[in-house]
């Protein structure tokens, strides 16, 4: 789904004369929310532009990665149920049998039949998706690496504080729990 983002956000002052009219606009925290919005737009893009080149959108890609961190974390087994996958992906069952379409299609998962229950299916990665990430994977993370390379280590650790901080709110105001961890992966 493309998202609508302001080229050009709009100015302090401009903000704060608007609050005039709406006493609820605090400008100081529209101006961090555009700019925290623009920046995440502006990296899921540069993360689209790459994956596109392989053929790969977001959302397969988010599939394929959370198959290879089950194999990668150790699990007993690197087979998921689809239902599984939806819920770590947070997104529909449906929307997630057509990922696994398309990555099926393309040879790059398998669906198992389960022996006790056949009409239970688990998904796993075929040779072909783990070469294809293998691929991937080098230029992806360097790309990453390079946007982030602005900032310190610890203005890093900063800026990761204060994310959660900003994931914390969101599911405070929503009533829900906050976004899970990366899971395996390790970070400061």
């Amino acid at each position: 789904m493309a998202h609508l983002i302001l080229k050009n956000l709009p100015r302090y002052e401009c903000l704060h004369e608007a609050a005039q009219q709406f006493p609820d606009l605090d400008p100081s925290a529209m101006v961090a929310y555009l700019h925290l919005l623009r920046a995440g737009n502006d990296c899921m893009e540069f993360s689209h532009e790459y994956l596109s080149s392989y053929g790969v959108s977001s959302g397969r890609f988010t599939v394929l990665m959370l198959l290879l961190k089950r194999q990668a974390c150790g699990e007993k087994s690197d087979a998921i149920t689809p239902a599984e996958l939806a819920e770590m992906a947070g997104c529909t069952r449906a929307t997630m049998t057509g990922l696994v379409d398309t990555l099926e299609r393309d040879s790059l998962v398998k669906r198992i039949p389960d022996a006790k229950d056949r009409r239970m299916m688990t998904v796993s990665l075929t040779a072909k998706g783990t070469a294809l990430l293998n691929k991937l994977l080098p230029g992806h993370f360097k790309r990453q690496a390079q946007v982030m390379a602005c900032l310190s280590e610890a203005e890093r650790k900063t800026l990761i504080r204060l994310l959660g901080k900003i994931s914390e709110q969101l599911a405070s105001i929503n009533g829900s729990d906050p976004a899970p961890s990366l899971g395996c992966v390790k970070h400061g």
